[in-house]
């Protein structure tokens, strides 16, 4: 499908690659970066935007909406293989169904987007994860290996736009096998069996790591740690210390031996409990920044200046609170964009109750403001 942009790309001196570089490493550039996070599934079937033009998923839109090209290279670092997904039983609204993380969970019926309710994971006690590690995390099987030559031709040397490297999470995708309840239960339970799980990450990113590094010249790594909520971390402030922030500080050294000194993490709520670990381990930029669980992006760019970046940050409340939100939130941002090491998008997927005209105003708005003068 040939996608036909509804919008100009902003005007630029620069590459994409080298806006991405210059404005996260606080050095001039010809304007802001232009990206955004994305949308709920919903808005491809409500907004018209969309879906009278095919658009389908974020890429689509990306492309439709004519960002600015950013990639990232990941690989087989999780589970594998994963869980045959299945439906043990069906009310008139909802599906129980076994996920593919093996977790039984239940789901709307109608398949609209929304966190699933997590009834119960297959591992609870330390002989389940042993059976599972033996069957589905090990790091010989042959699907963990990297398909180099093909990667090479999708991301040529002299490309223009920035390509990261995923690190995966060392702890927001355990939570998610041992759902938030089961992961409360076994820090305190089986400390010993979660802090194998965490290495287990690690060691498979590890190797993901040492195939990919040698052959390609990084802008950044990224990562998913989804492990706060509005109060705080849903471990404990030591267990991030000691457990995570190790594993955080061997991929780190991996990074930079080849170069790359941004690596940034998705992890929602109020990150400020354990920011100084992050940073500890290596991890120097919060994505995307969710601003009513936490606090609007200045007041970590100031306490932390010239050391924390910020992707992300624009408040979802004030996007779908019309256009004098918008325009007023947008406004306190500028100071940020100025400074350097922040680029302003949706602190999440756009959610559907945004409306179409709202959200293609704050974009005009963010031009206006953040492209070339």
């Amino acid at each position: 499908m040939i996608i036909e942009p509804i919008r100009d790309k902003w005007e630029g001196t620069m590459s994409d690659r080298e806006r991405f570089n210059n404005q996260m490493h606080f050095k001039p550039v010809d304007r802001c970066f232009n990206m955004e996070f994305g949308y709920w599934d919903e808005n491809f079937t409500e907004w018209k935007l969309f879906e009278e033009n095919g658009i389908t998923n974020n890429a689509e839109a990306d492309l439709f909406l004519n960002f600015d090209t950013i990639k990232t290279i990941g690989g087989n670092i999780w589970m594998s293989p994963l869980f045959k997904e299945k439906v043990v039983e069906e009310t008139a609204t909802t599906k129980i169904i076994i996920n593919n993380e093996g977790l039984l969970a239940e789901v709307p019926k109608d398949g609209h987007d929304t966190i699933p309710h997590y009834i119960k994971s297959s591992i609870v006690t330390p002989e389940d994860w042993k059976r599972c590690k033996e069957e589905r995390f090990r790091r010989d099987d042959p699907t963990r290996k990297v398909a180099i030559e093909f990667l090479k031709k999708l991301h040529p040397v002299d490309r223009d736009y920035p390509l990261g490297v995923s690190c995966g999470s060392m702890i927001g995708k355990v939570r998610d096998l041992l759902t938030f309840e089961g992961l409360a239960y076994a820090c305190y339970d089986y400390p010993e069996m979660v802090e194998d799980m965490v290495e287990t990450c690690c060691l498979l990113v590890e190797d993901f790591l040492d195939q990919v590094l040698p052959h390609f010249s990084f802008d950044f790594a990224s990562g998913w740690e989804d492990i706060c909520f509005k109060n705080g971390p849903i471990v404990s402030v030591d267990f991030f210390k000691n457990v995570v922030t190790p594993r955080y500080k061997r991929i780190n050294k991996k990074l930079k031996a080849y170069g790359i000194d941004l690596w940034f993490t998705d992890c929602d709520g109020d990150v400020r409990p354990i920011l100084p670990y992050f940073l500890e381990g290596g991890i120097n930029c919060l994505f995307p920044f969710e601003v009513n669980g936490c606090a609007h992006p200045s007041e970590l760019l100031h306490a932390y200046e010239g050391e924390l970046r910020i992707m992300g940050g624009f408040d979802k409340m004030a996007l779908g609170n019309g256009k004098k939100a918008i325009k007023s939130y947008m406004e306190s941002l500028v100071p940020l964009v100025e400074m350097g090491g922040y680029i302003p998008f949706c602190d999440h997927r756009c959610p559907p109750n945004v409306k179409e005209e709202d959200y293609l105003y704050y974009l005009d708005l963010k031009e206006k403001m953040f492209g070339m003068k």
